[in-house]
C-alpha cells in the first residue's frame, strides 16, 4: 500500500508560482547541459517507508496553510548537502496535480500522509481563475452554505 508525504511550500503564495519556479529550474538544467533534468527536493531525512512512498506516493504541497497541489514521487536518492552532511533527494514528476483545497497547520520538515487522509484531485478541466477564493469557500462551508 502506498503512502504519501506532505511538505510546506515555503516562500510560495500560489500554485502558479510553484509551477514557474519548477519550470525555470528545469530550463536552467537543460541550458546547463543536464541530459535528463529532474525536479528534486532535497531534505535532511530519508523516509524509512521508502518502498511505500515509491509505490505510487505523492508529495502534497501546503501553500499558505492550504493543501493545494501534489506531485507524484518518482524516486528517492541519497545525496550530500553543500555542508557535506547526508540528505535525501525526493525526485518529483513535473506534473502538478491540483487538489481540492484543505487547511493544514504549519509544521517543520515533511510528514507521512496516509492515502486515507489526502484530499481528492480536482477535475482535469478545473479553471482556478473562475473558482471561489479558498478563504471564502471555507467560510461558506462552515456556515453550511456549500
Amino acid at each position: 500500500m502506498s503512502v504519501n508525504l506532505i511538505k510546506l511550500c515555503v516562500g510560495v503564495d500560489k500554485v502558479e508560482q510553484l509551477a514557474g519556479y519548477q519550470s525555470e529550474r528545469l530550463k536552467d538544467m537543460k541550458a546547463g547541459g543536464v541530459k535528463n533534468p529532474q525536479l528534486r527536493h532535497v531534505t535532511r531525512n530519508t523516509p524509512r517507508r521508502a518502498a511505500e512512498v515509491l509505490d505510487g506516493g505523492s508529495l502534497y504541497w501546503v501553500i499558505r496553510r492550504v493543501i493545494q497541489v501534489r506531485q507524484r514521487i518518482t524516486g528517492l536518492e541519497a545525496v550530500e548537502r553543500e555542508d557535506g552532511k547526508p540528505a535525501c533527494a525526493i525526485i518529483l514528476d513535473p506534473e502538478l496535480v491540483r487538489t481540492f483545497p484543505r487547511s493544514f497547520r504549519a509544521f517543520q520538515g515533511w510528514r507521512y500522509f496516509p492515502t486515507t487522509d489526502v484530499p481528492a484531485d480536482l477535475p482535469a478541466d478545473f479553471d482556478p481563475k473562475g473558482a471561489i477564493p479558498f478563504e471564502m469557500a471555507e467560510e461558506l462551508r462552515t456556515l453550511g452554505l456549500i
